[in-house]
């Protein structure tokens, strides 16, 4: 008779159904796992036969078989430890065959028997919730499994352990409830002094979800504004921190089971490759622009990232999500992220200051600025020149308005967008598209004429027309304004980029 354990394969976010089957039958000793297993699964036969060794058991002179359905789909991770241990277990009759029926089951066995984490518990326990069965997953993790609500989860800290709850001679205790880490803020507008300009473009790429550039020289306070940005941003809400959750937990970042409300912000070195950005690997993992989902994707010394890992964002930038393509699968990763970029405008960083500026000004600034392609900053709405400051300004006293008062602006304006868009799947103003833009973003007769005129004249791409509607309506939405008037449309228009200064 063939034992059945209940697993799950991670493709993406997704938690697709595994069934571990296993059969012992008469013949020379042997251990197989066959069902498209990589290395990491392949190599379970030894920790499976060592932790059964450590509560002394050993295994039977028998030929034992154990296969992944569907045996087509690829199988990676150490997560199968676990149910191949159940089914095999189950099929000596340690186990009681129905009850085991019952779970889900994920976790790496250690050598001495213990139950180890491994990502994506989060998604196994979900999954587990659609197919109404329980989850048995490693005790550090039950808090994490324990936000799929309504399932019972069994998080045991050994093999051991685990086969005296199933028997009923020893309950394992259900585990707490994960916690919700409290707010936490980066950095304060407060400490950014002057720069009012650039405070004005990072509150209305906040408002409205923008993409944002920054240009300016060295010390400028490029970096210190984007760190703000997450602490005027809404917190948030519950379907969205779940959402997050899951990339972290398939990532293995989900520290604790704590599930945060902060909006994430990641900030990648110029080094990183295409995989760390965008996702992949020989096992395919979420990049940076995945695990910033729903928050903030931080781009410093933008031109030395290599070309071609840059032009990776366009695809996540415009349709809110990565395909990570391979021979024997297609992994798709969320990706709404707001982009946050800063970069000097040339290699010396002080183009326009002759005191400071280098000899090849200024065909520096445009062999510099040129490594960033077109369609890239066409993808940016707002670009902001960030001037120099002096010691003067240092010197004074810090502003009055800090991130509390901006946020409560941000949070206003977020507020009407969410009420606008309600049931329309779009979260912000930045995602308005097709009859939504049309409805909610066109301007009044005079704003109308003047984007046109604009259009022309700056020679915007259809593209490039659309972000500057969008701009134009966060303005508007800042102001409370029902519709967008020229003032809003200037203001929107004097966001886009210019030209390199001589």
């Amino acid at each position: 008779m063939v034992a059945l354990v209940s697993t799950v394969a991670y493709l993406g976010l997704e938690a697709r159904a595994v069934e571990v089957q296993c059969q012992i039958a008469p013949g020379l000793p042997a251990f197989r796992v066959v069902g498209l297993p990589d290395k990491a699964v392949g190599e379970s036969r030894e920790r499976v036969h060592s932790a059964l060794a450590a509560m002394g058991l050993s295994l039977p002179p028998k030929r034992i078989t154990v296969n992944l359905s569907p045996a087509d789909l690829p199988k990676e991770g150490s997560h199968y430890d676990l149910p191949i241990a159940l089914a095999l277990l189950a099929a000596m009759g340690v186990v009681d065959r129905e009850t085991i029926s019952e779970y889900v089951a994920v976790g790496e066995l250690a050598l001495d028997g213990r139950i180890i984490p491994s990502p994506g518990v989060l998604l196994a326990a979900l999954h587990a919730g659609g197919q109404e069965k329980g989850l048995v997953c490693p005790m550090a993790q039950g808090a994490e499994a324990s936000w799929a609500s309504g399932i019972p989860v069994i998080a045991a800290p050994d093999l051991i352990g685990l086969l005296n709850h199933l028997k009923g001679t020893h309950r394992i205790p259900a585990p707490p409830q994960g916690e919700v880490e409290p707010a936490r803020r980066m950095a304060d507008l407060k400490q950014v002094k002057g720069q009012e300009t650039a405070k004005r473009a990072l509150e209305i790429a906040a408002a409205g979800g923008h993409n944002l550039l920054m240009i300016g020289p060295p010390g400028a306070g490029k970096s210190l504004m984007a760190s703000c940005l997450p602490g005027i941003l809404p917190d948030l809400t519950p379907a969205e921190a779940l959402e997050v959750s899951m990339v972290a937990s398939v990532a293995g970042t989900l520290e604790d089971g704590r599930i945060s409300r902060v909006r994430p912000f990641r900030s990648p070195h110029h080094s990183a490759s295409m995989a760390a950005l965008t996702g992949g690997g020989l096992k395919v993992r979420p990049g940076e622009v995945s695990l910033a989902h729903l928050g903030v994707l931080f781009l410093d010394e933008l031109p030395e990232f290599q070309r071609a890992v840059l032009d990776s964002l366009r695809q996540p930038l415009e349709t809110g999500e990565v395909t990570v393509a391979r021979a024997n699968a297609h992994v798709t990763f969320p990706a709404r992220v707001q982009l946050v970029a800063a970069m000097n405008p040339c290699r010396c960083g002080h183009l326009g200051d002759p005191a400071l500026g280098c000899s090849r000004a200024p065909r520096c600034a445009g062999d510099y600025q040129s490594k960033i392609s077109g369609p890239l900053l066409d993808r940016i709405d707002l670009h902001v020149e960030v001037d120099p400051v002096s010691a003067a300004d240092l010197a004074l006293p810090p502003p009055a308005e800090g991130s509390d008062e901006v946020a409560a602006r941000v949070a206003a304006a977020r507020a009407v967008q969410t009420a606008r868009l309600e049931g329309s799947g779009k979260r912000s103003n930045a995602e308005l598209d097709g009859d939504l833009l049309d409805r909610f973003a066109t301007p009044d007769e005079p704003g109308r004429k003047l984007m046109l005129q604009a259009a022309e004249a700056m020679r915007l791409s259809a593209r490039g027309y659309t972000r500057m509607l969008r701009v134009a309506r966060t303005i508007a939405d800042l102001a409370g304004a029902d519709t967008v008037g020229r003032v809003h449309v200037a203001e929107a228009l004097s966001y886009r980029r210019q030209a390199p200064r001589a």
